[in-house]
């Protein structure tokens, strides 16, 4: 996927195909190639696929929060020059999608969030700090998923330098407290946006009971499930993933 990355101003992102835009936002450990199933999928069903790259690191630690994404995002999508735009998430991503769509709800059409915090997570401080503990990093990369072998050398590879990276460590933990502040519970009983809601049955990362309480605050969303599948239900079963979305968006006209 890096070879398709558009540089543009101060924006990195890839786009793909031609159509209603849809706009993927990953998480905080995840890179672009997390959607490349969606990615690949979509823009011949008459979708534009667009995943930018989000800040995570390059914002000073003051501004690196959840609402200050969110207006990245705002920003990159006025700077495209869309309307009425999709907007998928996986956890941390997700969040960033439910509160830009808080913050700006005439912008987005639909919200799709899978994995996605704003209500719990099992924040990955848990025992972060084995920073050069390689095999500790590498059973907490493959605890994301239902099946560790998803979790390939070049996964752990990329999260073990992410932290080992003082910088990076210290920015990783300023999002997940920014992340646990910005609960949204009280918001979302108020956020009537079509939500479809995608969720690993094995998601111990943000468990099924997180899912279930989006699906009961939010006030017009449906919720799927897939099986022996942990947090990135994209990444780790993307047909299924695939042929859920694309029932849903034909369902609601979208």
């Amino acid at each position: 996927m890096e070879e398709h990355i558009i540089k543009d101003g101060k924006y990195r992102y890839i786009e793909m195909g031609e159509g209603t835009p849809m706009i993927i936002l990953h998480g905080l450990m995840g890179g672009l190639s997390n959607f490349q199933g969606v990615s690949e999928f979509f823009p011949s069903k008459g979708y534009q696929i667009l995943i930018p790259e989000l800040p995570i690191y390059e914002m000073p630690l003051l501004k690196t929060t959840v609402k200050n994404f969110a207006k990245f995002l705002e920003e990159f999508i006025e700077y495209k020059g869309l309307k009425d735009v999709i907007l998928l998430g996986n956890s941390l991503g997700g969040h960033i999608g439910l509160l830009h769509t808080k913050m700006y709800p005439d912008m987005v059409k639909a919200l799709v969030i899978t994995g996605s915090s704003g209500l719990y997570e099992s924040a990955m401080g848990d025992g972060y700090p084995k920073r050069g503990d390689y095999e500790f990093i590498k059973k907490k990369a493959q605890d994301v998923f239902y099946d560790p072998e998803v979790a390939t050398k070049e996964i752990v590879d990329e999260v073990f330098a992410t932290v080992n990276d003082r910088m990076k460590l210290v920015k990783t933990l300023a999002i997940a407290k920014s992340a646990i502040r910005h609960n949204m519970s009280k918001d979302l009983p108020h956020m009537d946006t079509p939500t479809c809601i995608i969720w690993g049955e094995n998601d111990t990362v943000t468990p099924p009971n997180v899912a279930k309480e989006f699906h009961e605050l939010l006030p017009d969303s449906d919720l799927f499930w897939i099986e022996k599948c942990g947090h990135a239900p994209m990444m780790e079963h993307p047909e299924d993933f695939n042929r859920i979305l694309e029932a849903w968006l034909k369902k609601r006209n979208f």
